[in-house]
């Protein structure tokens, strides 16, 4: 004789997991004004607007803010699921910090300075000419800023190489613009948490 009496045994309501790091705050504001400070104050030196034996007065800002900073919020990413943030800041966070080592402990050191450093700049324009194509599906504001830097390193690279000032006041001039892009893009991002809307558009393409 069946005892089940034509009860059922109730199914088991699914368990609503949170979001990856959805209780940390969005890093990205941070990550793009720390590269934005540190990339305008070099390409101040790059454009020409101020000689470049005063290089040195960005190499602090260069280690604590947009490589330490800027680092951080690369890692603050990885909890928070998202790979493209992560791999930005955290390597443009490391680029800042091997900058800060290349010109104060190595540059000196080289052989032929402006070789190396042209092959470094380019090296670092192939890293951001993939990233540019996975900026293509993030936001317009995300875009422009990874097309300019892209330009940026390779104009950069090429002055090196042909050790024209012409050539990397160029370059500087991008970077500036690159620093703009990046500035709107954070104040975009942090508006955004403090009006609770998108105040500040960045067409996202997501």
């Amino acid at each position: 004789m069946s005892t089940n009496y034509g009860s059922e045994v109730p199914a088991e309501a699914p368990i609503s997991r949170p979001l990856p790091g959805a209780h940390l705050a969005d890093p990205g504001p941070l990550g793009l004004a720390a590269f934005a400070l540190t990339t305008f104050l070099l390409s101040v030196v790059n454009a020409g607007w101020m000689d470049s034996a005063n290089e040195g007065y960005v190499l602090g800002l260069a280690l604590a803010y947009g490589g330490v900073a800027q680092f951080a919020a690369g890692m603050w990413e990885f909890a928070k699921g998202n790979t493209f943030g992560a791999l930005a800041f955290s390597s443009f966070g490391a680029f800042w910090i091997s900058f800060w080592w290349l010109v104060e402990h190595d540059a000196g050191n080289l052989a032929d300075a402006d070789k190396a450093v042209g092959w470094y700049l380019f090296a670092w324009g192939l890293f951001t000419l993939y990233m540019t194509v996975a900026a293509s599906r993030v936001s317009l504001a995300v875009l422009a800023v990874f097309v300019l830097l892209t330009i940026t390193f390779f104009v950069l690279a090429w002055g090196k190489w042909a050790t024209s000032d012409g050539i990397t006041h160029v370059g500087g001039y991008f970077g500036l613009a690159t620093a703009l892009a990046a500035w709107y893009t954070s104040f975009a991002g942090v508006t955004a948490f403090t009006f609770k809307r998108q105040a500040f558009p960045v067409y996202p393409r997501t």
